[in-house]
C-alpha cells in the first residue's frame, strides 16, 4: 500500500487518537433514577471497560431546558472530552434530545446516526427509522445522542462510540 493511499491517512489519524477519552453521561428520562436507567449504566460499563474515565453521570427530564442545562455542564466540566446522551430519541412529542442538542453543536457527524439506524435495521427491522439518533462536536468536544434501550445503547458503543471516540476526541480539539 503505497504512502498516500486512503487506507495510510486513515492509520495516520487514528495513531492520533486519544486513548482515554474523559466522558459525562446523560440519560434523559421522566421516569428513571440512578438505580433504574440499565441504558446509562451500560454506557458506563462500556466506556469503563474500554479505559474511557465517567467524570460525570447524571439524569434529566425530557425537558429542552434541563437537556440544555446538562450538555453546558458537561462542556464545562474540566476534562471532560465527550458527552453521551441517552433517551428522547424518537419521535413521540416528548422526545426532544436531537433538537435541543443538535442546534448547539458546531459540527455535524452525519455518518453516526446514519450507520447507526443502518446497524438498527439489520437487528430490528424497518423500526429503526424511529430513532433520531445524532454525534457531532461542541466546543471541542465530542457529542454522541443515542436511544436509551440496552440494545440500541450497546450497537451505539460496541459498533461505532468505541470503536471512533478516541479519534473523534482528538480531531474535535482542533475545531475549537
Amino acid at each position: 500500500m503505497s504512502e498516500s493511499s486512503p487506507q495510510s491517512a486513515h492509520h495516520h489519524h487514528r495513531k492520533d487518537a486519544v486513548q482515554s477519552v474523559p466522558t459525562c453521561v446523560v440519560t434523559v428520562s421522566d421516569t428513571r433514577t440512578l438505580e433504574t436507567d440499565t441504558g446509562g449504566a451500560l454506557v458506563v460499563e462500556f466506556l469503563e471497560g474500554a479505559g474511557h474515565a465517567v467524570v460525570d453521570r447524571r439524569i434529566v427530564p425530557d425537558e429542552p431546558d434541563a437537556i440544555a442545562a446538562a450538555l453546558a455542564a458537561a462542556l464545562d466540566l474540566d476534562g471532560s472530552r465527550a458527552v453521551v446522551f441517552t433517551g428522547g430519541t424518537g419521535v413521540a412529542p416528548r422526545d426532544v434530545t436531537p433538537d435541543t442538542v443538535e442546534p448547539r453543536l458546531d459540527r455535524i457527524v452525519p455518518g453516526f446516526g446514519e450507520l447507526f439506524r443502518l446497524l438498527s435495521y439489520e437487528d430490528i427491522g424497518s423500526a429503526a427509522i424511529l430513532s433520531r439518533a445524532i454525534a457531532g462536536i461542541c466546543a471541542g468536544r465530542v457529542v454522541f445522542v443515542v436511544p436509551g434501550s440496552r440494545g440500541a445503547v450497546r450497537l451505539a458503543m460496541e459498533k461505532l462510540i468505541l470503536p471512533e471516540i478516541g479519534h473523534l476526541a482528538a480531531e474535535a480539539v482542533k475545531t475549537r
